[in-house]
C-alpha cells in the first residue's frame, strides 16, 4: 500500500496533535504545513521536519494528495472548497461546516471531482467506543431504546487566553463539543430522525481569567446551556445536555439503555476509557477490552494521567480506503448528518419545536482490533 502526501493548512494548537500522531499511521506521509501567518508555518515546519508553504503553494504542491483543514470553523467551508477545487482530497477538523447547505455543496463538489472528504471527530474509532459498538452489535444489552449524555462545565475563559470564538455563532457547546457526542451516538445507534431542545445563554459576557488579556470581558452571542432530545430512526430516544454554564455536575458522560441491559460509555472526546455493562441483575461489570490498539495509553494528559490519543486515525482510514476502493469511516455523509443534527438542535431551541432531519447516513463500519492495528506503522 502506498502513502498519501499530507499537507496541513492552519498551524494553531491543534496542528501539534496532527503533526505528533500522524507518523503512527503507515498510509500517511507528512509533507508540508501552511498558515496565513508564515512565522507560525515556519516554526511548525522546523519543529516537525516538514516544508513550510504559503497556502497557495500548498494547494498547488504536486507531492500533496490530501490537505487537512485546521483553520477556525468560520472558514472551514471556504478552505475545504479551495482544497477540492485544487484537485486534492480534504480532511477537516470538526465541525465540517456551520450550515447544512455548505455541507451539501462540498459533498456535491467532491462527488463531481471524484475526491474524498473526511471530517473529525475520529475519537469514535477509539478502543472504548468500538468496544461499546461491539457489545451493541452482539446484542449484549438488546436493542438500544434510550440514553443520556452530558458534557458540562464552565467554558473556556478559565484557561484559554483568547476564548472569544467559543461564545460566537458557529461554536458554543453544541458545535464545539457536540460533534464528539453526536457522532458517537450515530455510530452506536444509527441516524437521528428528529430533535427538540431548550437553548439559553445564562451569562451575557465572560471574563478572561488568564494570559495577557486577564480581566477582559468577551460577549456571548450563542446559546451556552442546551438540553436536547434526540429521536433516532431505530426508535431510541436520548437526552443530551451540553452546557458551559455549569460549575459542577455528577452526570455520567454517556449511558445507553437496551432492552436487556445498560451500557456505560466513557467520554467520547477521548479514544480510551472503561466501558461497563449491567444486565437484568443490576450488577455493573467492566467489559473485556479485547486488546484494541486505539485504547492503549500512549501519552500523558495535562493532569498527568495516561491517555490514549490516536487522532489522525480517521485520516489514515480515509487514505487506506482510497487505496482499497472502499468507504472511509469519517465520511462526508456522517459529517453532514452530524451537522444536520447539531444545527437542528440550535434551531429547535430558538423556535421551541421539534425539527425533523433532512439527511441521513449509514452507521460507519465498526473497527476491529485487527483492522485498527493494520492502519498503524
Amino acid at each position: 500500500m502506498g502513502q498519501l502526501g499530507v499537507g496541513i493548512i492552519g498551524c494553531g494548537n491543534i496542528s501539534t496533535t496532527y503533526l505528533t500522531f500522524a507518523p503512527l499511521f503507515k498510509s500517511l506521509k507528512l509533507v508540508a504545513v501552511a498558515d496565513i501567518n508564515m512565522d507560525s508555518a515556519r516554526q511548525k515546519a522546523e519543529e516537525y521536519g516538514v516544508r513550510a508553504d504559503t497556502v497557495d503553494d500548498l494547494l498547488k504542491a504536486s507531492d500533496v494528495d490530501v490537505i487537512v483543514n485546521l483553520t477556525i470553523p468560520a472558514v472551514h467551508y471556504a478552505i475545504t472548497r479551495r482544497i477540492l477545487e485544487a484537485g486534492k482530497h480534504a480532511y477537516s477538523e470538526k465541525p465540517l461546516v456551520l450550515t447544512l447547505d455548505e455541507g451539501k455543496d462540498l459533498r456535491d463538489l467532491a462527488e463531481a471531482k471524484g475526491l474524498r472528504i473526511g471530517s473529525a471527530p475520529d475519537t469514535f474509532m477509539g478502543g472504548a467506543h468500538q468496544l461499546a459498538r461491539a457489545a451493541i452489535d452482539e446484542g449484549q444489552v438488546g436493542r438500544i431504546i434510550g440514553g443520556t449524555c452530558h458534557v458540562m462545565g464552565h467554558g473556556m475563559e478559565g484557561w484559554h487566553p483568547n476564548p472569544d470564538f467559543f461564545y460566537q455563532p458557529g461554536a458554543g457547546p453544541i458545535l464545539d463539543i457536540g460533534p464528539y457526542y453526536v457522532t458517537n451516538l450515530i455510530q452506536l445507534i444509527g441516524p437521528v430522525k428528529s430533535v427538540a431542545s431548550l437553548a439559553t445563554a445564562t451569562f451575557a459576557t465572560r471574563t478572561i481569567a488568564n494570559g495577557p488579556r486577564l480581566g477582559e470581558t468577551v460577549p456571548v452571542d450563542t446559546p451556552t446551556n442546551i438540553h436536547a432530545l434526540l429521536e433516532f430512526a431505530n426508535g431510541a430516544t436520548v437526552t443530551l445536555g451540553a452546557s458551559w454554564d455549569v460549575w459542577k455536575h455528577r452526570h455520567a458522560n454517556m449511558e445507553l439503555y437496551g432492552e436487556t441491559g445498560s451500557l456505560f460509555v466513557p467520554d467520547p472526546n477521548f479514544f480510551g476509557g472503561t466501558v461497563e455493562k449491567a444486565g437484568s441483575d443490576g450488577v455493573v461489570v467492566p467489559l473485556d477490552e479485547r486488546g484494541h490498539p486505539f485504547g492503549v495509553p500512549n501519552h500523558t494528559s495535562n493532569d498527568g494521567a495516561p491517555r490514549a490519543n490516536y487522532r489522525c486515525a480517521g485520516l489514515a482510514d480515509m487514505a487506506t480506503a482510497i487505496d482499497e476502493g472502499r468507504k472511509h469511516r469519517c465520511d462526508i455523509d456522517l459529517a453532514v448528518h452530524a451537522v444536520d443534527v447539531m444545527t437542528s438542535i440550535l434551531k429547535a431551541g430558538e423556535e421551541k419545536r421539534f425539527v425533523d432531519m433532512t439527511t441521513t447516513c449509514e452507521r460507519p463500519a465498526a473497527l476491529s482490533p485487527a483492522e485498527a492495528q493494520a492502519l498503524m506503522v
